[in-house]
């Protein structure tokens, strides 16, 4: 049986619940793993700041765990805090993004250290943006004179229908310089080129001295797909989108069924018992 000794988590209808929280059960068997030796990365379209609270939940400072946010944007060191690899967006595309977002009246977002940046602060999806990462909105005059720094994504949002149409203009036009896609269907993913959950994991591997065939990824949507396909053992969530159920090797429990738990203790350690 092979050994592994990494075990990679997308967060969203994986890791948590539909409540977007840990069960108590996956919380204890993922501890326990650790302190036997298991890594943990945990490895969402998220911010890092949406991700850091349920990295701190999960003790992952004291094991030498590691958080890869934006989808493969950002590797951190969770016991340093480090930043081990970044990818930014041109800064030349932003007024582009702007100028889009602003001139069909859609709400751009972005991410400044712990706060959510917007003009539009009282915006639905940016307030459901906000709750999601647990991440304060702060409200800028202008969003453009604001963002003087690298920035690793921006988010337009809106109603799904119109948000498609101006997706499909936006890609064409970016196409080759930055990728353009929907996590949500009123969420557009304003990302740098390359972005990849595969591509981020193997540049992380390299860094600690781990091989592909000793990573487990567990995964449940279509930007799951490249590091399931990469790892020793990919695995889906039982309630993952079929294209992800069928390139994975297994198919575990749903996320409301401690489907991560039962990962580890198939796959690393042996069950230990439900409180």
């Amino acid at each position: 049986m092979a050994i592994y000794k990494l075990l990679v988590l997308d967060i969203d209808g994986t890791l948590t619940k539909k409540d977007k929280t840990i069960s108590a059960y996956t919380k204890e068997t993922l501890i326990n793993a650790q302190k036997k030796g298991l890594r943990i990365v945990l490895a969402s379209g998220r911010p890092v700041y949406g991700i850091a609270p349920l990295a701190d939940e999960l003790q992952m400072d004291k094991y030498n765990g590691y958080v890869l946010a934006y989808n493969g944007g950002s590797i951190i060191n969770w016991t340093t805090k480090e930043e081990l690899y970044a990818n930014t967006l041109p800064d030349d595309v932003i007024p582009y993004l702007y100028k889009c977002a602003t001139d069909n009246n859609f709400p751009i977002l972005s991410y400044c250290g712990r706060d959510i940046i917007t003009e539009y602060p009282e915006d639905k999806y940016v307030v459901y943006e906000a709750a999601l990462n647990k991440m304060p909105i702060r409200k800028v005059d202008n969003f453009l004179k604001e963002v003087t720094y690298k920035l690793p994504k921006c988010l337009i949002v809106g109603d799904p229908e119109p948000l498609h149409e101006l997706e499909l203009k936006m890609a064409e036009h970016l196409k080759g310089k930055m990728n353009v896609f929907r996590s949500e269907a009123f969420f557009m993913e304003l990302v740098p080129l390359g972005i990849d959950k595969a591509e981020c994991l193997a540049t992380l591997l390299d860094i600690i001295g781990v091989k592909r065939e000793e990573m487990v990824a567990c995964g449940d949507g279509f930007n799951d797909l490249s590091m399931i396909k990469y790892a020793g053992l990919g695995v889906a969530m039982s309630n993952a989108q079929d294209a992800v159920k069928e390139a994975a090797d297994y198919i575990t429990l749903s996320n409301e069924e401690d489907g991560v738990a039962a990962v580890v203790n198939k796959f690393f350690f042996v069950e230990n018992g439900k409180n």
